[in-house]
């Protein structure tokens, strides 16, 4: 461990031997952090040849850092942001679904996610619980994935329904969204994670990033990557 090389930026240490050791490149959390760290940081992976990709941006440090890099793209939604220096390409298919439309943010980070480290995606919101007829109506499609992430706050139902009719991996993701009995999102959690539905795996509270970053794990395995 030691012979690891890792890029010493005073206030980070970027790990640039992570894409050799882990298969995927090293993610950015952008809260918190200044435009100039950002700047550093990203100019220091451009340098390297190496793509990055930051979550939980805002809008004010991708306008900022598109003034240094022209080929940086936001998701407004999913506060994310990507810097491809090196193409990547995708296989497989991951499916990506909501309860509702207040999940879709925490859903577009993980699409992002999977995608940037190489898989496709489609989505399927608003397919929730009160209305179940709209997840039936799409759920043989969904079934064509080779794993599915299921995103819902309330009462965080979908990912027991989805992991009980499909024979593949569902991840779930617990959302904050919902009144005042959610706790902000800790009632969806302790749904999924009592869930009798077996085989359903559960990352924490509005953590998008890692249900995508999962979810391309198992799908690049799939598809023999």
């Amino acid at each position: 461990m030691k012979n690891i090389k890792y890029k010493d930026l005073n206030f980070a240490k970027l790990d640039f031997e992570r894409t050799h050791r882990r298969g995927y490149s090293e993610a950015v959390f952008c809260e918190c952090k200044t435009n100039d760290q950002l700047i550093k940081i990203f100019s220091a992976f451009q340098e390297n040849k190496t793509n990055v990709i930051g979550t939980r941006a805002n809008n004010e440090q991708f306008l900022e850092l598109k003034k240094h890099f022209k080929n940086i793209n936001y998701n407004e939604k999913g506060k994310v942001l990507t810097l491809i220096n090196t193409p990547v390409e995708k296989k497989g298919e991951i499916a990506v679904c909501t309860g509702g439309t207040g999940d879709i943010p925490v859903a577009e980070e993980a699409c992002e996610t999977a995608e940037f480290f190489g898989s496709n995606v489609v989505k399927y919101y608003d397919v929730g619980v009160s209305g179940i007829h709209r997840l039936f109506d799409k759920i043989d499609d969904i079934k064509k994935a080779n794993v599915i992430i299921a995103v819902a706050g309330m009462e965080g139902a979908l990912g027991s329904i989805i992991t009980g009719l499909v024979d593949i991996p569902v991840i779930a993701v617990p959302t904050s969204i919902g009144y005042g009995a959610s706790f902000n999102g800790l009632s969806a959690l302790l749904t999924m994670l009592n869930s009798c539905a077996e085989g359903m795996t559960v990352v924490n509270i509005d953590n998008g990033f890692n249900a995508g970053y999962s979810a391309n794990q198992i799908n690049r395995k799939i598809v023999g990557l």
